[in-house]
């Protein structure tokens, strides 16, 4: 089903798809929050709702362009491609709330004030929207240039592709090493990440923030403020989740654009989540758990798709089974110390 390219089907979605993300950021930066301030839990809401609503509204797109002629043959390409659309959506979304707790880590680290939390999170998903692309985009080309010629494998005549195999089996150790990773992250100097050396290898950095300001002038010297050093790490760090996440959707569509779109929406309504996350905290306690099945899962999917494939819907009924089941036990039996905190 992979022959049937959105691109070719209908070019205008693409110009469609970019200007719709152009002019909610532009609204996002330049209207809705043009001055630096803390966001709240009700706007913060409201968002999630206007994100979420946004990428079902395009999920729907998706099926419309695929079911061309109203045939069997197409409902079935438009079912299976708006599948891929949702579970490479739902999958990027549940690793991002991994994600986040780094991001809540980072923001206590480097004592960032909460009123520019909002900033940070916006340049770091630029910069995210640029990272993705490349890794998308040049996933799949590495993943066409690398079948091995067909052979016999357990009496089947099977294609394997050696980078799915690959990432297959680091999914697999992804997920067992996360489900007792703990919260190791604590205690980690992040002033010392690649992220934070980039930014003070190009700048000296003052010691204090300077309001929203990135550059600042002391004593006649230009000088990055810490809140240029911490968007440096929050992009840093979302290239080393990018690792876990863009290998997990190559395993549900090798359609970049299906890819893309869904990754971007989720990654679009990363902040308002942030902001959700942070005061809603205990909810989430057993999600790591839940995300280090769904990578154990995605990677055995890798693995066996020569022999077996287990179809987009399958793939998002397990994921969205997982997720909603994490939340539930979270929330039925929550960690003894948030109910410390909370006392």
């Amino acid at each position: 089903m992979e022959k049937y390219n959105i691109l070719e089907l209908h070019p205008g979605l693409v110009w469609g798809f970019a200007i719709t993300v152009v002019i909610m950021l532009l609204l996002d930066l330049g209207v809705f929050n043009k001055k630096s301030h803390e966001v709240s839990s009700k706007e913060a809401t409201i968002w999630s709702i206007v994100w979420i609503s946004l990428s079902m509204v395009f999920s729907g797109v998706v099926y419309w362009v695929f079911n061309t002629d109203g045939t069997p043959e197409s409902h079935a390409i438009a079912v299976e491609k708006f599948t891929q659309y949702q579970a490479a959506y739902w999958i990027e979304k549940a690793l991002s709330v991994d994600n986040l707790f780094v991001f809540i880590l980072v923001f206590g680290f480097f004592k960032v004030p909460k009123f520019l939390h909002h900033k940070v999170l916006f340049w770091g998903i630029i910069g995210a929207l640029v990272f993705r692309a490349i890794f998308i985009f040049a996933g799949v080309e590495l993943i066409d240039l690398t079948y091995l010629p067909e052979m016999n494998v357990f009496g089947h005549a099977v294609k394997i592709n050696v980078v799915m195999t690959l990432f297959g089996l680091f999914l697999i150790y992804a997920g067992i090493k996360s489900w007792g990773d703990g919260g190791d992250d604590e205690d980690e100097d992040y002033s010392n990440t690649a992220g934070a050396k980039l930014i003070k290898s190009f700048w000296k950095v003052s010691d204090n923030y300077d309001g929203d300001k990135f550059f600042t002038v002391k004593n006649g010297v230009k000088m990055a403020t810490p809140l240029l050093v911490v968007v440096g790490v929050i992009e840093f760090t979302d290239v080393l989740f990018a690792v876990d996440s863009i290998p997990a959707i190559f395993a549900i569509s090798k359609d970049p654009f299906i890819l893309y779109t869904s990754n971007i929406f989720a990654i679009l309504g990363l902040r308002s989540l942030y902001f959700l996350l942070a005061n809603f905290i205990h909810m989430f306690s057993k999600l790591p758990y839940g995300l280090a099945i769904i990578l154990a899962f995605i990677g055995v999917k890798m693995l066996i798709a020569p022999w077996y494939h287990i179809s987009s819907p399958v793939s998002l009924g397990i994921v969205g089974g997982v997720l909603v089941l994490s939340v539930l036990i979270s929330i039925m039996f929550p960690d003894k110390k948030d109910d410390e905190v909370k006392e």
